[in-house]
Order: structure tokens, then sequence, then C-alpha cells
């Protein structure tokens, strides 16, 4: 199915308890609606991310459209998903930058991952999607995603934030009180929020209070300015191509993004896992394409200076919300998202946002990504006592975390996530592998998920409950069967 969309029923939103298939489609009115909030979900982090990785939000916005065309194409609308930015190379984008690195650098180091990524996925296929718990065992893949997050910590406290710290303490604020206090869809859309927020603050307090002196991103010395500079709205025009970037290639500049390419694949696994329980679908056959597709658009996306990119748990949400799995709601968000890219004043206003502002969000969204990695290892009950899974990934851990290097000369080094990665992967597999026979049979009984599969990896899973009640650590599923 490419285009022929069944029109569901009478084409209204279905009763409670029904569903819109992804081959079906509601009226066109409808559907388009429901495009709208598509746009609305996937908006904030697509442009927050560019934004925080130095690359065009606009063009980011505007590929991603295109990226979505193109997984919908590969993986044959059988995945309804929506891909916006991936968070997951901010901290490799960080270590680029911090080496000199320009944004030539910076997409040529993707690029370079999203092939990877679309090898991977090939190899998913052909092999079966077992073969990524087998190579990256939840233990593996947890540390990975929380030493990537948790590496940006610097970043957050040392470049945005003292940019102006009472801004980015309010937006901060702003996006924990919206979180929590909302509901739905609005809590989901918390961090756009926060940054709509802080931005409207800095313009209140430009024209209540006037300048501030601090140290601007990229500046050695403090200088006075205001906290939006609004120079690059004014010259903008309303409608053209956003400003393309060649990509340039370094293998030092590739490892240093390369490892965010297994926390894509364990996002991907999670996500088309997540929608083939919505659907009632066994989509595990598709999981390679879905990765595959993820590395090609990956790639296209950079190769003109656009952002990395993934599919997105705000738009799965969406279709959780709606029961409404229509591929041809994608094609509106995509096509909404194509045409916001050709308004460059749009962009300019995007990329003015006060690096304050970001400062807010970014304390929150880094400590995100990295708890997510914590998050794998509670899902599938990692147990630490075991040294196979203690010595390996604390060694990891700490390297990506604390910027470790490793010097092999003045033109190659391996340090903070590539390095920490490295260790953490091979150090765990070696470990095993050198491991008793008991500690080996202990990693047998890390039994979280029904037939051990983590959050992605070949069957949907659930935990067991023991004999005295249910796992107190999974709440979600007390009283069902696994």
């Amino acid at each position: 199915m490419a285009f022929g969309w069944k029109l569901y029923g009478d084409g209204k939103t279905p009763p409670l308890g029904e569903a819109v298939a992804p081959e079906e489609r509601l009226s066109w009115p409808l559907t388009v609606g429901i495009g709208a909030q598509h746009v609305v979900a996937m908006f904030g982090a697509t442009f927050v991310f560019p934004l925080i990785m130095g690359l065009d939000a606009n063009l980011a916005i505007m590929m991603s459209g295109i990226a979505t065309i193109i997984f919908l194409l590969i993986v044959q609308g059988k995945v309804p998903s929506y891909l916006g930015t991936s968070a997951a190379f901010v901290g490799g984008v960080t270590a680029v930058r911090a080496q000199g690195g320009d944004s030539s650098d910076v997409v040529g180091a993707i690029l370079v991952s999203g092939i990877v990524l679309a090898l991977v996925g090939l190899l998913i296929q052909a092999a079966g999607p077992r073969v990524v718990n087998r190579v990256l065992p939840p233990a593996v893949t947890g540390a990975v995603v929380l030493l990537i997050g948790f590496n940006l910590a610097p970043v957050a406290a040392g470049t945005y934030w003292p940019q102006d710290q009472w801004v980015a303490l309010a937006t901060m604020a702003f996006v924990i009180v919206v979180s929590l206090a909302l509901r739905g869809f609005w809590a989901r859309i918390s961090i756009l929020l926060g940054l709509v927020f802080g931005y409207l603050l800095s313009v209140l307090l430009d024209a209540v209070s006037g300048p501030i002196t601090s140290v601007l991103a990229g500046a050695a010395e403090a200088t006075e300015h205001d906290r939006v500079d609004w120079s690059g709205v004014e010259t903008a025009t309303w409608f053209g191509l956003p400003e393309l970037t060649g990509p340039s290639f370094s293998v030092n500049f590739s490892l240093l993004v390369l490892p965010a390419v297994i926390a894509l694949v364990a996002e991907n696994a999670g996500h088309v896992k997540a929608v083939g329980e919505m659907t009632k679908r066994d989509l595990d056959p598709v999981l390679g394409r879905a990765v595959f597709a993820d590395g090609v658009a990956t790639v296209v996306a950079t190769s003109v200076g656009g952002s990395p990119t993934t599919t997105y748990a705000e738009n799965i949400g969406v279709m959780a919300a709606t029961r409404v799995y229509s591929t041809a709601a994608y094609y509106v968000a995509a096509i909404v998202a194509i045409l916001l890219g050709l308004v460059p004043k749009f962009g300019a206003i995007v990329n003015a946002t006060p690096g304050a502002v970001l400062g807010g969000i970014t304390v929150v969204l880094y400590g995100m990504i990295g708890l997510l990695g914590a998050k794998i290892w509670k899902e599938n009950r990692v147990d630490f006592a075991n040294p196979i899974n203690l010595v390996p990934l604390a060694a990891g851990i700490i390297i990506g975390i604390g910027n470790v290097n490793l010097v092999f000369s003045d033109e190659f080094s391996l340090g903070g996530i590539s390095l920490g990665t490295i260790v953490a992967v091979a150090g765990w597999h070696v470990a095993r592998a050198l491991a008793p026979a008991e500690m080996k049979a202990a990693l047998t009984q890390e039994t979280g998920f029904a037939a051990g599969t983590g959050p992605a990896l070949g069957a949907s899973g659930g935990h067991r409950v023991d004999v005295g009640g249910a796992d107190p650590s999974d709440v979600d599923r007390v009283n069902r069967t696994p």
C-alpha cells in the first residue's frame, strides 16, 4: 500500500474501542486535522535539537517532512511514524564542535552514522531482530544511552545557562510545572511551551530592563547584548529555500558521533514494537526495514545540511490518543513541514531563540536522555551485583561523562562518548567471555521482560509477576499476564 487508502466507515472519528488502520483514512478534512496534530507534536524537539547542535532549524523541519515520506515508502506504509530530529547525536556533535569542527564537519559525521545505521537495518532484516539483543543487550544499551545524555551536562551548565541565569531558571521551572500540571497532549509538548515562554520572557525583559552583560556561546569575554537578537529576522525573506550546507568527512569526527547508532537502533526498535502493539500487528518482520529507512532518511537529510532523524515517540502518543493510525495523516504532516521549511522568516525567528532559554530546556532534556538509559536497566532488571554488568559499564560511563581522552596522534584521538561506548560494548562482551560459569548463568536470570527482550528486541515482552505480588517497579502491568 502506498497512497490507496481505504475510507474508514463514513470517514468520521472512530467510536470508543475502534481504530483507523494504517491503510485506512478518515475524511480528508479530518485527516488534515490529525496531520496538524502530528506537526505540533513533533515540532518542539524537531527544532530545539538543531538549535542545540548549531544547525539550521528551518532546514531540519523541512527535511523531517522529506525523511518521513522516505520512511513511509520504505516500510511500505506498515509502520506509521514521523521522523523528527534525533537527540542521540547531540553529545557527539558537541564533541565535534569542541574539537573545532564546523557545521559541514557535523553533518558529514552524522551522514556516515546514517550509512552505518542503514547497514545495521539490512543486517537485522537478514538475521532477525534477536541479533540486536545478542550484540547490544539491555545492560549495554542502557549504559550507552545514559552516558550520551549525561556527557552533555557541561554544555547546559557552562554554555547556555550563564547567558541569563534567571531566564534559564524560569524556563526550567516552567517546563517542570507544565509537564506535571497539564495532562495528555499538552503535557507532551511541555518543552515547546517552555521554549515559547522563555522566548516571550526574554523579549519582555529586553523591553523592561534593557540589555544584559554575559558571555555568549562561542565568545571569550562578556559583552552587553539584548537577550533576543532580531537582526536575522529583519533581513530574512518570507519565501525561499533554507541555507544548505554540504558535508565534509573526517574519520575522527565520524567516530565521535558513531555511538549514537546504538541508541537509534534501540529507539527505532522500541517504537516499532509500540506501534505493533497499538495496531495489534506483528511488525517484527519489518523492524530491519524501519532501521534501514531511518538510516537512509538521515543520509538524505544531512547530505544538504539537515539534522539526523529518528522515529518520534511524541507522534506515537498522538496515535495512542486519537486511535488513528492512518499513514495519510503522516503524509499531511510531512507536507506541512516541507512548506514551513520554505519560509526563511519563520526559521530566523526560531534561530533567534536566546541561549538562556535553551539553558533552561537543556538541563531537563539532557537529564531525560540520560535517565532513559536507567529506564532500560530498570525495565530489564539488569543485575549490577554481577561483575559482568558492573565493572565494564562503570568504566565506560565515567569515561563518557568525564570526557576522558585516549590520544593516538596529533590527528587522531578517541574520547568522551566514543571511547566510553567502545569500553562499555567491547568490555561487556570481553567480561562475559572471561567470567566464570556462575556469573554467565546469572545473566540469563535477568528476565525482567518475558522472553528477555527488553524494550524492542523481537517480542512484545512483559514483566514477570512474582508469587508475592506485582513487581513494584512495574505498576503499569499489575494483574496482567506476561
